[in-house]
């Protein structure tokens, strides 16, 4: 499996060339590199990394208005390094989305479980956000179908039951969703119209 693809953002270009060196060894691919945070924004969006890993302190934009603006755009995730360790930047970090955290000087031996654990800790807040959009699409489904079954009870005088059989089986019937079934029974009875399911 292809090892991540990494964009290295740092005012120094020294300490670039030295990560760009260890994460190449590593068998990684550094797509990008930049050193303001103006142009990480603009190379993020143009090469679309796996990972960022960004500098605090740089000239025209720092890393974290950076990687704040990256996170909201794209939500690549981001490892800061830096030589700073103080607690409100932690804290400053966390609260733009940065997913990681390593302390410069950066070993190799330090980098690489950083960079896994960090891409592994995004992997699983994708996941997470999948659940989360899936539920909620579930959730409105429901309110669809329930609206629609309450719709059709008050027209027709049915019971619950009766209106959610009807609805299931006209899904069946035409092989739509129960809620593409639910969506129309709305529209009809916005409309005005009394036709059954």
């Amino acid at each position: 499996m292809p090892k991540a693809r990494i964009m290295i953002v740092d005012d120094e270009p020294v300490f670039r060339m030295d990560i760009r060196e260890m994460l190449t060894e590593e068998g990684y691919e550094v797509v990008a590199e930049a050193a303001n945070g103006e142009a990480a924004i603009e190379q993020a969006v143009r090469a679309r990394p796996d990972l960022i890993l960004m500098d605090v302190k740089m000239a025209k934009m720092d890393g974290l208005k950076a990687g704040r603006i990256i996170h909201q755009m794209t939500k690549i995730p981001i490892v800061i390094l830096t030589a700073y360790s103080q607690a409100q930047l932690v804290d400053e970090a966390k609260a733009a989305g940065v997913i990681g955290y390593l302390v410069k000087p950066v070993t190799e031996a330090d980098l690489v479980p950083g960079i896994e654990m960090a891409l592994a800790h995004a992997a699983r807040l994708r996941e997470l956000d999948k659940t989360v959009e899936r539920l909620h699409q579930s959730l409105e489904a429901r309110k669809l179908v329930e609206r629609a079954k309450g719709l059709l009870m008050e027209r027709f005088s049915w019971t619950e039951a009766q209106a959610y059989e009807r609805m299931r089986r006209h899904a069946m019937e035409h092989r739509v969703t129960l809620e593409d079934v639910a969506r129309r029974v709305i529209q009809e009875m916005s409309r005005g119209g009394g036709q059954r399911a």
